[in-house]
């Protein structure tokens, strides 16, 4: 994973380069990584199956003022062929995405795996029940358990989240300046579906990314994780409301 005689600077510059998701990262954090002396690199978790092939890793860069950034790199795959016994226990292509916050991170590897069951609950992300027992049989997920807001630069995860959207009827800029005012945020899983279109596997997860504003009001996005389409890529969609994000989820799917 890592070369010993590779200097910060170039390991750096790898990550990003390889990342599906790199412009994601905040404008402030690639700036306090330009000035990175050192780091460390190592296996953080790893998920091995018939059908996915998933690592993170915690790279951690001491800084010119003394302090540490860590960035999650999430390294996944599929088998080359999940029809050929042969090649199930060898990765095909890798994807790389990186994050900033380590919660981001377990909600894209628990995405990848379509269920939160082989991870650890993040403040209080994950719905009640026991281990294991997220979705019930229609694909809801279980009672959630009351918010609990973190105050985590919110508004810059909103922004992340709208930033990240490629559908075409995203929230707009009043959404945008309202969520400016967030200063603390929940996020909970209320769906999950593994299922088939156009003949081959595809997941979907519904979040829901509830916000607590400097007034005390709150407000919601509500965000679409996906796999159907044409190339089978990860997609993210985000809706202003619930019923908008559940219809394209059916649009998609015919199933939801």
């Amino acid at each position: 994973m890592s070369d010993p005689y590779e200097t910060t600077e170039q390991h750096l510059e790898r990550l990003l380069r390889r990342a599906l998701n790199s412009f994601d990262l905040p404008d402030c954090t690639v700036e306090r990584l330009g000035t990175a002396l050192a780091h460390s690199s190592s296996l953080h978790s790893s998920h091995h199956s018939s059908v996915l092939h998933r690592e993170t890793y915690r790279h951690t860069y001491l800084l010119a003022d003394g302090s540490a950034l860590t960035l999650w790199e999430l390294v996944h795959g599929g088998a080359r062929d999940a029809t050929d016994p042969r090649s199930r226990t060898r990765p095909g292509p890798q994807h790389h995405e990186l994050y900033d916050d380590e919660a981001d991170a377990h909600v894209a590897a628990a995405r990848l795996a379509g269920s939160f069951s082989d991870m650890p609950a993040v403040r209080r992300r994950r719905p009640a029940g026991g281990p294991g027992d997220t979705h019930g049989s229609d694909g809801r997920a279980a009672a959630p358990l009351p918010r609990m807001y973190a105050p985590d630069n919110s508004a810059d995860h909103a922004r992340r989240v709208l930033r990240r959207a490629e559908n075409g009827d995203v929230p707009g800029e009043e959404t945008a300046r309202l969520l400016r005012a967030a200063f603390a945020h929940h996020i909970t899983q209320i769906f999950g579906r593994q299922c088939r279109v156009d003949g081959r596997d595809a997941g979907f997860t519904l979040y829901e990314h509830a916000f607590l504003l400097l007034d005390g009001s709150e407000t919601s996005l509500w965000e679409v994780e996906h796999t159907a389409t044409p190339d089978g890529r990860h997609m993210c969609e985000v809706y202003g409301d619930e019923q908008a994000a559940r219809e394209a989820m059916e649009t998609r799917t015919r199933i939801c």
